[in-house]
């Protein structure tokens, strides 16, 4: 995946550290993870691979955070959309490690379906009725990408589990760790108002729900919601926008679940039913 987005936020290239083994590292608009410990030496996962073009950087980042030379034990994908796969392909030929997503992805990750067309109507902001442009296409990761397991387990990342988080794509997953209520959100919910150009440079916090160009499902979309919402994270990093924690967060959760289908749900649209 090659193409050029000429979109970029203020924290673009900017690392935050949510916990000592959580990096949140911002590419343009959309943000990764690198989830394990640089001062220790049992290994790392990365969570999603940014916008196209940003191999480099992400692996210079990680480089600066880890050390020369590292790379990850596994990549897992939130979903496939292509400012989350953006840099896997390459990414995976120069690390050689496995990519995981949940089995409802696999066809968007091995060439097999595009996703549909994107919702301009949504909303007014200056991003959706930019969506149209964007790449929807399926990329192929053949042999690379593995389905993640069952049991809700995620391949080197001990201590964590996947929830199946659907709605923004039919296999969004959201990843939770339960000793601490850390949540790694994906698209499923945002802390920026994705649609709005203004808010996504200037990275306004707000909560939100899934970039609403995008969604296809806003039953499931409002289910998910409802389901992160009820863990009581301790803090958050969402695709989209800075991480948020504290009582703040849960407080705004709340409220996001509460208003939902009032404030998240477009009027009228090409999924809204």
């Amino acid at each position: 995946m090659d193409e050029f987005i000429p979109v970029t936020s203020v924290t673009s290239g900017i690392g935050e550290m949510v916990t000592p083994d959580i990096y949140c590292y911002s590419v343009q608009i959309v943000n990764i993870c690198f989830v394990g410990d640089p001062k220790q030496t049992n290994g790392w996962a990365l969570v999603d691979t940014g916008m196209p073009r940003s191999a480099d950087k992400i692996i210079h980042a990680a480089e600066e955070h880890f050390g020369a030379g590292t790379r990850p034990e596994a990549i897992i994908l939130t979903h496939g959309h292509f400012d989350h796969v953006g840099a896997v392909v390459e990414l995976t030929e120069t690390w050689k490690v496995p990519v995981y997503a949940h089995e409802l992805e696999m066809p968007y990750l091995t060439g097999q379906s595009d996703y549909p067309p994107a919702d301009p109507s949504v909303d007014s902001g200056l991003v959706a009725k930019m969506s149209p442009f964007f790449p929807r296409h399926s990329i192929d990761l053949g042999s690379r990408v593995q389905k993640l397991p069952m049991d809700g387990s995620i391949p080197e990342m001990p201590g964590w589990r996947w929830i199946h988080t659907p709605g923004h794509t039919p296999g969004h997953v959201s990843l939770f760790r339960d000793a601490d209520g850390i949540l790694i959100a994906g698209d499923a919910i945002t802390t920026t108002e994705q649609e709005s150009l203004y808010k996504v440079i200037t990275q306004k916090q707000e909560l939100h729900g899934p970039p609403a160009y995008f969604t296809t499902d806003w039953q499931a979309s409002f289910e998910s919601v409802k389901r992160l919402a009820a863990l009581k994270p301790s803090a958050m990093v969402s695709g989209h926008g800075v991480p948020m924690s504290g009582e703040s967060l849960i407080q705004g959760l709340e409220a996001l679940v509460e208003n939902f289908e009032r404030t998240e749900i477009p009027k009228e649209g090409r999924y809204v039913k």
